[in-house]
Order: structure tokens, then C-alpha cells, then sequence
């Protein structure tokens, strides 16, 4: 492992390499404490770069031999660097011959080639493949690969690698072997290999063009029955690239594999997509609703990357949202028109869409709006990074999509298809950058895209303010939209960018108006996407009758955070009547921030807190209505984010926050406990459990009156909790009761708690919904025991282990990340707690390591007394000897 602080490395620094690979022969003799590893590259002198040597990188290898075209090199031909070696050679092109030896069972960093319960797997992006041989390591190196895999049959029966399968045959001393050829030019990062004691659940079907083609979902004999749904997912994903894109599976072949230890979600090798546990498998006493929604989407994820990241990658990894910004739209888009196919109305295929987009923008504002506004801002494609592995952020998939979604707004569907032919017409089979991708888009289209591109190089969220003036003699309404980003880490002088508005403008009757600008003829549109392409902007509509409401951003069409002065009875108005699904959410999403921090402010001063009286009302008049679908409402009723919430308080403070979310539900769970016990009721799914939109939406609503009811805590509402976990038949509704009641102050929650566990205790999976659950539970009275206490003695149950991410994200970071008033205990001992979990995790899994470290990144955000105890665990962390380069970013750009 590294340990020496990274280089700074610049993207305007980008060179070619003096010489490519184009074929690769892999043998791998596998074994727990020595592999070995024969790599044999055709190496080849680019003619578009400058002279040099060839470049291997490597990390972490025993070099056995080196021969070039079958001979040994002379006396300093071959020299060892600091990243791994370099060749100096005369030919224009070499067979250059490395073999090495690797130990699986000790890397415990889960990049590369390592071992997870007697088997072999890879995980080589973004540079593991040079800790399992010396390559130019790059992925602007592209070539073609052959791979022979040799290993015990007994323990190791599956032998799998990228593309098609040529071979295979027994060995003696009960090994055996399997032969690969990858037909396509792909980079190392791309390169897979599975060795291990699996099952498959096969499914053949034909491709667009009637090729037949076999689908394989691989895991361990004892989860076959969980991996249905992961199957039905990758065929779905497989006909709707076909009929949306026209793109087309180009192999004999596609392979999932499930590991239980996996750094990432999945990985998208081609034609082998190793994916952790969490979103391959899923049934019903198992899985929840969300759970089947995240390996639906993970699936199509990984799928859509055989065309959006391996048959065009990434010239540089600065590039890296050229391929995950693009396929992250991809795959919301996917899951919102398999959301709406499902659906049984165009009225609920409508809301099933909307509640996509808005569980979509729920994660950009918890998640990426902090990551903008802190020490790690960058932009979705960075300028410089010391260590890529913590460049996979929220910035470069999340607000990367948004950037696509909006040049999809621009040019329209039709537009945004012509421009995706054009790129894979151009670029299919090459390293590419973000420029390219966008460049297709404007020639496709006759667009500009100049200051669009903007996007790309500049952080920080924008301000978007939106101000209207309303002239009755005229009968017009201006609307001027302002823009500021204000500085972000590293970047200080912002400008306007190219922000594509969505608008409606809403009578007094909650009707909407057609839309007329001064000098256009009137074309009926009640929603236009106005494009704000300087500082300041005014639009002036005509033909306007009485002052409108504006509904500005619909479908939030644009990464922004949107300044607008509306009183509380125009917020509840929208709640009411905008007919813009998104922008109704976001209305209600307004009112209940200002009622939260107004609550949190005033018990941070000493005094009651009132919730008003008009947002009761606002509350009750959309629980009791039956014309909203419930998955609509579930996600309208739900209070904002904690993470969001703190991101709105100057300064932060977690303390009062708490108190005030509490409060505000214990409030309207009484003052409206008959109403949602009758929706709850009314919700109930009858016949057996299926994952389809219109139950999951009454599941969800159903377990949003629980959780109120719950958290009142009247008996009534412990009863009904205590009766829904008992008898569930699905993990939604036994998981969504447990939930509840640890979510309240009931005694009955820690017999529940011992319960689940013991139906549990030998499914990983599930029991990292236990260990979550725990670690981000609210004290709910000074009599229940600390939340600190109760993650340190989780950490000591069997089913906790250090090594597993999984666990660690589940147990820890729910705790630091999920958990703020908990975690942030005024005595510190939260980040006493956490600068120890940081400084253990270093030392075996420093992407996990760096992942926890940045649980604090936003720290100056907070009030002086807990920055005070946030600098302090920095500095500890910081004086630790051997700190992993991944680690030291984080916390020498959280100190600057």
C-alpha cells in the first residue's frame, strides 16, 4: 500500500504515452499466497506522441522476469521507477514479456486481485490493474485481450473473464483452466476476472438484430432464489438501450457476479459486471421496495456502461463524468419509464415520473449541494486531484447527470438521440473527453454550447433568483432571473453559466396560464424553458388577467438552489395547485424547512416551540387527499433531510435541529393521529407480496403514517407497529414497523430490535439493515442510552467485521453520516470516535478509509464550539504516521 503523499496531478498536463499496447495474453496460475501472473503485450510506438521509453506502472509486485520479443534485456534497459518501470527500446513495436507474483489473500484493499470467501476477484478501476502486473496502466491504453485462468476445480469450479469463452479443460492435480478472448479495445480498468464457487441463473434471449444471446446472473448456491429480479432487471435494461438508443448487447454474453466484499456498488468490466451483494439480490422476505428499485437501477447502470464507458471511455480519468454523468442519466431515465410502463393510468405513469425525478433530486441536495459548498468542491470534470479514487463523488455522477439532463432540455429528445448516434459514430472504440461528447451535441443539433461548457470547469451550486413584477394596466408579468455562484475551494471568480429555466406562471384559480412573450404569438404552452445565459435576464408575458404565482424550476430543470420570496400562503397555495408534479413537492419541501429551522431557532433561544397553525392545515388538506398518488404523497408528507436541513442553518447546529424535527413530528403525529390511522388502514396491499410501482407507492405512504404515529407514541400507534412487524409477510412492511419503533421512545423497539436479529443473524445483508437502523437511531428522551455506546457494541457482534464495507458503511457510516445530533456530542467524543475508526481503517482499506474521512469535510459550517472538536480529530488524523494518499487528501483540503 502507498503511503507517501500523492503528487499533485493537472489535467492540462495530459501526454500520451510514447508507446500503446494493442494485444494482451493474461495467464493467471491462481493461488491464496502466490499467484502467478504472465502478461505478454504487443507493445506499439504511438506516432502521436513524444519520444520516450515504454511506461509500466506497478504497485506491490514481486518482479520474477522481463524479456523482450523472447530475449532478456540488456544491461539497463529495463529500470524500476517509483510507479514501475520503464523499457527503452529501438523497435517501433516489442513483445514485451512481464511475469509477477501477487498474494490475494493478503490484500485486504479490495483493488486489484484479492481473495472474499475462498474465491478470486478483481476490482480495477480506477488503477488496480497495476497491482496485479506492470501495464500502462491508463485508460487511453486500449487494446485487446486473451486471458487464461488456471486454478483448483474444487474450490474454484467457475472460471470467468472478460468477452467470450474459447476454452476450457481439466489439469492435473485437480486443477483446471478457462480460456477468454475480449473481441474489443479496452482499457486496464476495464479487465475482470471471477474464480470461484458459484451458481448461474441462465436466460437466453435474442438481441434487436436476432442474435441469441446468453444472460448470467452468478452467486453462491444458497442466494439462486434471491437473484429473479436482478435477471428481469438486466433484460429490461437490455431492451430499453435497444428501443430508446438503438445500441445493442455486442457480445456472445453478459455476466453479473455477487461478492459480499466490494468497495463499490458494481463495476462495469466488460461483459463481467461484478457487483456487491447489496444490488444483486432481493425476494421478498429479504429485500425492501427500495431494495428492488436500487438493483433494478444498479443493474441498468452497469448495462448502459457497455456502450456509455467501455465501447467509448475516457481519454483521462479528468474525464471520469464523460461516462458516469452520462450513464447515471441514462439510468434515470431508464427507472422512470419502467416506473411509469408499470403504472396502471397515464395519471400515475405522470406521478410515477415525478417521484423518480424527486427521490433524484433528494440525493443531489443531501448529498452533492454540501460536497459543492466544501473543502472537496470541484467540478463535475476536475482541473487537478492528488488521489482519483476520491474523485467518484456525488459532484461527478450526480451533478454530472443534471449537466446531461439539462443538455437533453436544450435540444429536446429527439435532439439529445441525434447527438448520442453522432458521438458513437465518431468515437466508437476510442478514449475520448467531455469536449467530444459535447461537441456531438451542438454539430448534431446546429446548437452552441460554448458557454454551456462552463459547466464542466466551474464548482459550486448556483444561486438562481427569480424576482416577478405583475403591471394589471398592461396586464403583463416581467420575470427577471438573476444568477451568483458564490466562491468554492480552490476557485474564487465565477461566471454566469448557460441555465436552462423551466417555467409556468399559475392563476388565482389554480389553473395554469399559456405562456405569450412580448412580441410571440400565443402557442397555448403553459410550461417554456427560458434560457439564462448572462448575470441578469427579464422575460415580460403578456395577456395576463391577474397576478400570477410563478412556478419556476418545474422538473428542476436546472442544478441550482432557487432564491424566491414566497409567504406561507403562496407555498401552501402551490402545494395546492401547481400542476407541476416536482415544483408541488418542492412547495411543500419549502414550507417545512422554514417551520423546522423557525423551530430550531427558537429552541436554541430558550423558547416554546409552535408549529404554526396554517401549516397544519397545508399538512392535512394533502394527507387526506385520495386523488394524489401515494407514492407522490409519501415523498410530499416526508420532513427534508437532516443533511439538507443543516446545510440551510447559519451556522449549522445539529443539537437544535434534532430537538425541532422531533418536535414537529411528535406535533402533527398527535394533532393528526385519526387521519393517518385511517390512510393507514386504507393502504393496506392485500394477496402476495410483487415489486410494482402502485403497491410500493401504498407502502410507502403506509409507513409514513406509521412513523408519525410512532413517533407520537401514543398506545394506539405502538400497537399497530408492534402488530405490522409481527405479522408482515415482505421485508417493506417488517422492516418499515421495526423502523418505526426505533425511530420513537417505545421500550417495545429493543425486543423488535432482538427479534429481527434473531430471524436474521446468518443473512449479511439484511443485517446490515439492523446495523444501519441502530447507528442512525434518535434519542428520543435523555433516559435512552447514547447512540456512541450502542455502535461500539455492535462493533463486537460476530456479524461486524472492519474488512467488510458493507458493514462499515451500514454501522459507521450511518453513524457519522446519518446520525448528526448523535454524532455530534458536545462532549466530542463522536469525533474521537470517528478520527479512531479512520486511522484503523487506513491501514487495510484506505478508499473506505478516505469515504468515512470525509463524513466531516463540511465542518466549518457548524457553530465555533464544534469546529473547535472537528479540528481537533482532524489533527489527529493528520499526525498519523503512513497515512494512505487517499486519506491525506481528504484531510489536508478539510485543514487548508
Amino acid at each position: 500500500m502507498r503511503t507517501e503523499q500523492g503528487p499533485l496531478i493537472r489535467r492540462d498536463a495530459y501526454q500520451p504515452l510514447a508507446f500503446g499496447v494493442e494485444t494482451v495474453d493474461l495467464d493467471f496460475i491462481l493461488d491464496p499466497q502466490a499467484t502467478l501472473v504472465t502478461n505478454r503485450m504487443r507493445c506499439v510506438r504511438n506516432p502521436d506522441a513524444a519520444a520516450g521509453p515504454i511506461v509500466l506502472f506497478g504497485e506491490g509486485l514481486v518482479l520474477v522476469s522481463v524479456t523482450l520479443d523472447g530475449a532478456a534485456p540488456t544491461a539497463g534497459q529495463v529500470r524500476e521507477t517509483g510507479s514501475g518501470l520503464e523499457i527503452d527500446v529501438d523497435a517501433d513495436e516489442v513483445l514485451v514479456e512481464v511475469v509477477t507474483r501477487i498474494n490475494p489473500s493478503a490484500n485486504l484493499t479490495l483493488s486489484g486481485l484479492y481473495q472474499s470467501r475462498g474465491g478470486y476477484f478483481t476490482q480495477c478501476e480506477a488503477e488496480g490493474f497495476r497491482s496485479i502486473t506492470y501495464f500502462p496502466d491508463r485508460p487511453d491504453v486500449m487494446a485487446r485481450y486473451t486471458v487464461r485462468l488456471e486454478a483448483d476445480a474444487a474450490t474454484c469450479p467457475v472460471l470467468l473473464s472478460n468477452g467470450n469463452l474459447l476454452e476450457t479443460g481439466a489439469l492435473p492435480n485437480g486443477r483446471h483452466f478457462a480460456r477468454w478472448e475480449d473481441p474489443f479495445l479496452k482499457p486496464s480498468y476495464l479487465f475482470a476476472l471471477v474464480a470461484a464457487d458459484l451458481k448461474a441463473l441462465e436466460r437466453k434471449v435474442d438481441t434487436m438484430s436476432g442474435r441469441e444471446v446468453l444472460l448470467q446472473v452468478w452467486v453462491e448456491e444458497r442466494d439462486l432464489d434471491r437473484t429473479a429480479h436482478a435477471m428481469d432487471s438486466l433484460v429490461h435494461s437490455l431492451r430499453w438501450d435497444e428501443d430508446v438508443f438503438g445500441l445493442e448487447l455486442d457480445l456472445d454474453r453478459f455476466m453479473i457476479v455477487a461478492v459480499s466484499d466490494f468497495n463499490m456498488g458494481a463495476m462495469e468490466n466488460k461483459g463481467l459486471n461484478i457487483f456487491n451483494t447489496k444490488y444483486v439480490l432481493a425476494n421478498p422476505d429479504t429485500g425492501t421496495d427500495l431494495d428492488f428499485e436500487n438493483v433494478e437501477s444498479v443493474v441498468a447502470h452497469e448495462y448502459f456502461h457497455n456502450w456509455t464507458g467501455n465501447r467509448v471511455t475516457c481519454r483521462d480519468w479528468f474525464q471520469l463524468t464523460l461516462k458516469e454523468g452520462l450513464t447515471v442519466f441514462r439510468d434515470q431515465q431508464f427507472t422512470a419509464d419502467m416506473m411509469a410502463r408499470a403504472s396502471d393510468s397515464p395519471a400515475a405513469a405522470e406521478s410515477a415520473r415525478a417521484v423518480t425525478r424527486i427521490a433524484n433530486v433528494r440525493g443531489l441536495r443531501s448529498g452533492q449541494f454540501p460536497e459543492d459548498a466544501g473543502p472537496m468542491a470541484h467540478p463535475i470534470r476536475p482541473d487537478a486531484y492528488q488521489e482519483i479514487n476520491n474523485f467518484y463523488t456525488a459532484t461527478v455522477y450526480q451533478k454530472g447527470a443534471e449537466v446531461i439532463r439539462m443538455i437533453h432540455t436544450l435540444l429536446g429528445r429527439e435532439g439529445f438521440r441525434n447527438g448520442m448516434d453522432l458521438y458513437f459514430s465518431y468515437h466508437d472504440g476510442q478514449a475520448v473527453t467531455c469536449d467530444d461528447f459535447v461537441g456531438c451535441m451542438a454539430e448534431a443539433n446546429g446548437a452552441d454550447l460554448d458557454l454551456f461548457m462552463r459547466w464542466y470547469s466551474q464548482a459550486g451550486t448556483p444561486h438562481l433568483k427569480a424576482e416577478g413584477v405583475y403591471d394589471a394596466a398592461s396586464r403583463t408579468y416581467a420575470l427577471t432571473l438573476t444568477q451568483h455562484t458564490a466562491p468554492t475551494a480552490g476557485q474564487a471568480d465565477k461566471l454566469p453559466l448557460h441555465i436552462p429555466v423551466a417555467i409556468g406562471l399559475i392563476g388565482p384559480d389554480g389553473a395554469d396560464l399559456p405562456l405569450q412573450l412580448e412580441g410571440e404569438v400565443r402557442d397555448g404552452n403553459t410550461t417554456r424553458v427560458l434560457q439564462l445565459r448572462s448575470e441578469s435576464q427579464t422575460w415580460r408575458f403578456t395577456g395576463i388577467d391577474a397576478e400570477p404565482v410563478p412556478s419556476v424550476l418545474r422538473g428542476f430543470s436546472a442544478p441550482v438552489i432557487l432564491d424566491i420570496v414566497e409567504d406561507d400562503a403562496r407555498l401552501a397555495f402551490r402545494m395546492a395547485h401547481d400542476s407541476d408534479p416536482f415544483n408541488r413537492w418542492d412547495a411543500s419541501q419549502r414550507y417545512m424547512e422554514r417551520v423546522v429551522l423557525g423551530l430550531a431557532a427558537a429552541h436554541a433561544a430558550g423558547k416554546p416551540m409552535e408549529v404554526p397553525q396554517a401549516f397544519g392545515l397545508a399538512f392535512r388538506a394533502l394527507l387526506v387527499n385520495e386523488t394524489l398518488d401515494p407514492a407522490f404523497l409519501a415523498e410530499t408528507l416526508a420532513l427534508p433531510s437532516e443533511t439538507y436541513l443543516l446545510e440551510r442553518m447559519q451556522p449549522a447546529d445539529p443539537a437544535p435541529l434534532r430537538a425541532a424535527l422531533i418536535h414537529l413530528m411528535r406535533e402533527i403525529g398527535h394533532a393528526m393521529q385519526a387521519d393517518f390511522l385511517s390512510r393507514y388502514l386504507d393502504l393496506e396491499v392485500e394477496g402476495e407480496y410483487r415489486y410494482h410501482p402502485a403497491d410500493a407507492g401504498k407502502r410507502a405512504l403506509r409507513g409514513l403514517c406509521l412513523r408519525y404515529l410512532s413517533a407520537w407514541g401514543g398506545p394506539t400507534a405502538i400497537d399497530l407497529a408492534l402488530k405490522q412487524f409481527e405479522h408482515a409477510t415482505d421485508m417493506t412492511e417488517r422492516y418499515g414497523a421495526l423502523a418505526a419503533l426505533v425511530q420513537s421512545d417505545a421500550p417495545q423497539r429493543f425486543d423488535a430490535l432482538a427479534a429481527f436479529h434473531e430471524r436474521y443473524k446468518d443473512d449479511a445483508l439484511v443485517l446490515d439493515k439492523w446495523f444501519q437502523l441502530q447507528a442512525g437511531a434518535w434519542r428520543w428522551s435523555d433516559a435512552a442510552p447514547a447512540t456512541l455506546d450502542q455502535v461500539r457494541a455492535l462493533m463486537d457482534n460476530p456479524a461486524f467485521s472492519l474488512s467488510n464495507p458493507n458493514k462499515v458503511y451500514a454501522l459507521l457510516g450511518g453513524y457519522f453520516r446519518a446520525n448528526a445530533a448523535e454524532f455530534h456530542r458536545p462532549d466530542g467524543a463522536g469525533y474521537a470516535f470517528w478520527a479512531e475508526q479512520v486511522i484503523a481503517l487506513n491501514k487495510t482499506n484506505p478508499q473506505v478509509a478516505s469515504r468515512m474521512a470525509r463524513s466531516l469535510e463540511g465542518w466549518r459550517k457548524f457553530t465555533p464550539a464544534i469546529q473547535a472538536g472537528i479540528r481537533a480529530a482532524f489533527e489527529r488524523v493528520s499526525a498519523e504516521e503512513g497515512l494512505s494518499p487517499d486519506v491525506a487528501e481528504i484531510v489536508g483540503k478539510a485543514l487548508a
